[in-house]
């Protein structure tokens, strides 16, 4: 089977003396969809971040496509940073540049593409998410969702082996919340990319994921199937998806 897309080996993380993470073991397996469940402060976003080398764990180890990360310096993690794409909780977009701009800065920093390719690049990826035609928009002009879908064109733009979802739902209307569902499925089977989704909405963690993994007191407490993780009987996780669904 090869390695796996990422793995976590006792992983652990702590902010002052507030200890967030107490030893994760996780492997994502090339291709899959990952979602990560958990209350509010549990450690997803932590999780994420320590996946891509934006923080240092404490203790254990994380690999990503086989190389393990945790000892690399900053300018050897840049690299492997271009395996992976992340969207942003709050897309992180730039304020003072256009929608082309935001999507061009990793092509403009990462690589030796001419301007004429990039403009390819940028509009090729905007019709990825279903966002034709809005090159010249500024981050001002753009709803919730389409945010969402800018951040996610240029998580993209570097064509990643592996995509991490901050809350790509959050604060978004039902309609949108189903355009992002339906995009992180679409990207995974037109890119072949292994995805890493966090999320509280049940109903999209149930539609995108081929496990979910549910993060409490700072270990994965308990992974399976969609279908193992809904009906399964133990009542952390009962207790967590009925309060959930009920809240979506």
């Amino acid at each position: 089977m090869g390695d796996p897309a990422i793995r976590l080996a006792g992983v652990r993380k702590s902010f002052d003396s507030l200890a967030v993470l107490q030893g994760v073991d996780l492997e994502v397996a090339l291709g899959e969809t990952i979602t990560i469940i958990g209350g509010s402060g549990t450690g997803k976003s932590v999780l994420l971040r320590l996946s891509i080398g934006l923080i240092k764990p404490d203790a254990g180890r994380i690999w990503i496509d086989g190389e393990e990360i945790t000892p690399l310096p900053e300018e050897r993690l840049l690299p492997v940073r271009r395996k992976v794409g992340m969207l942003f909780q709050g897309s992180a977009l730039f304020d003072s540049l256009t929608v082309a701009d935001n999507i061009a800065f990793p092509l403009r920093e990462h690589t030796r593409m001419g301007e004429g390719e990039i403009r390819d690049r940028v509009r090729e990826v905007l019709e990825l998410v279903g966002l034709p035609g809005v090159e010249e928009k500024e981050p001002a002009e753009l709803s919730g969702g389409m945010k969402k879908r800018v951040g996610l064109a240029r998580a993209i733009a570097l064509q990643p082996r592996i995509i991490l979802y901050d809350e790509p739902t959050t604060g978004l209307d039902p309609s949108n919340i189903e355009k992002i569902t339906e995009l992180i499925i679409n990207l995974r089977e037109k890119l072949g990319v292994t995805s890493v989704v966090v999320t509280h909405d049940m109903q999209s963690a149930f539609k995108v994921s081929d496990r979910i993994a549910l993060l409490h007191q700072g270990r994965i407490a308990v992974a399976g199937t969609p279908a193992e993780i809904e009906h399964s009987d133990l009542k952390l996780v009962r207790d967590f998806i009925s309060g959930h669904l009920e809240a979506d």
